[in-house]
């Protein structure tokens, strides 16, 4: 008998008269606006502006929400397309189902979009939003527990999780996953923040070690749930895309010190047009700056030489003038 345990809420959803707020839906936009308020101080610290977090952001998490519900579908199509099944259900985000890896990668995508439009490099951007983005993912985690889903084995552990009976799911208490992930996403924060100040990582580094960390945890915490998955040789889908995502992050971070070593001196440009600025874009490049030089005639050595020759010239026929005067005036 267990004697201490988690509760899990009765109901994910709270009706405000008609308006239903479900608890799902609100840890995600806490989540989000957490990034983005940490992501933005993050960016002014490196000599960004106030507001172009957000800005790239509103790209960013609607191409995220898209990738992470998808990858949720896609890998585990059988919930929503299998025998009595109803395919509606795929488009129903409020009842649970976001893959962080589809998240990611096509909320990168979106991110990729507003950072052409403002002209700022993604790597950058990426190591401003990295630590809050697994902030994002710890409070997203708690969604998990108002929807009781996503849970890990039995288990009598004083901090077991007690579920209550219901579709797809038998009561009892199991290990909190969703919680093992949310305290594992803040130490990760404050890993990248931490490495951050120390080493000055730059050129998307941060966000790379943001993504190996994140991915050592979700591979054993992964392998303790017990919801239906996919396997691949016996492991999870997720435990191999954890482990495939890891060596790409570390092989990532390696190149990328070796051959972009140190911090971006200038992450976004200043496009303000005042008084004697330049914009970047207008700025010739070296090679036509020394093309047009060479092409360019020398005339501060030119006119010396030229000048001497022209009074030379001009002093011998002003002496002439004087001879001849002189001459006409003794013939006088």
């Amino acid at each position: 008998m267990t004697l201490a345990y988690i509760p899990s809420p009765s109901t994910g959803v709270i009706h405000l008269g008609p308006i239903p707020l479900r608890g799902y839906a609100f840890c995600i936009i806490i989540g989000v606006f957490v990034a983005v308020w940490l992501g933005n101080k993050r960016w002014i610290a490196r000599g960004g502006k106030p507001g172009t977090v957000a800005d790239i952001a509103v790209w960013a998490v609607p191409f995220g929400l898209v990738g992470g519900r998808l990858y949720h579908v896609i890998t585990d199509y059988q919930l929503y397309f299998g025998e009595g099944r109803d395919w509606v259900d795929a488009f129903k985000i409020w009842e649970g189902g976001l893959g962080i890896w589809g998240a990611i990668a096509l909320g990168a995508v979106g991110a990729w979009i507003g950072c052409r439009l403002r002209g700022i490099p993604l790597p950058a951007w990426a190591d401003a939003l990295a630590p809050g983005i697994a902030i994002a993912q710890a409070f997203g985690r708690w969604g998990n527990w108002f929807n009781q889903e996503l849970y890990g084995r039995a288990t009598d552990l004083p901090w077991a999780l007690k579920i209550s009976e219901g579709p797809n799911r038998v009561a009892g208490t199991y290990h909190p996953t969703f919680l093992y992930e949310s305290l594992w996403c803040l130490g990760v924060a404050a890993l990248v923040i931490w490495a951050d100040r120390r080493f000055r990582l730059g050129h998307g580094r941060a966000f790379a070690l943001y993504v190996a960390a994140y991915c050592l945890g979700r591979g054993w915490i992964e392998y303790m749930r017990v919801d239906e998955a996919h396997h691949i040789f016996g492991v999870r889908l997720n435990v191999w895309t954890a482990i495939v995502v890891f060596i790409a992050a570390v092989v990532y971070f390696v190149l990328s010190a070796k051959l972009r070593p140190g911090r971006e001196e200038v992450v976004e440009p200043d496009t303000s047009g005042g008084p004697g600025e330049v914009a970047a874009a207008d700025e010739p490049e070296a090679g036509e700056a020394d093309a047009k030089s060479d092409a360019k005639p020398d005339l501060t050595k030119a006119a010396p030489a030229d000048g001497k020759a022209a009074g030379g010239a001009a002093k011998a026929d002003l002496t002439k003038a004087a001879d001849g005067a002189a001459n006409g005036a003794d013939k006088s």
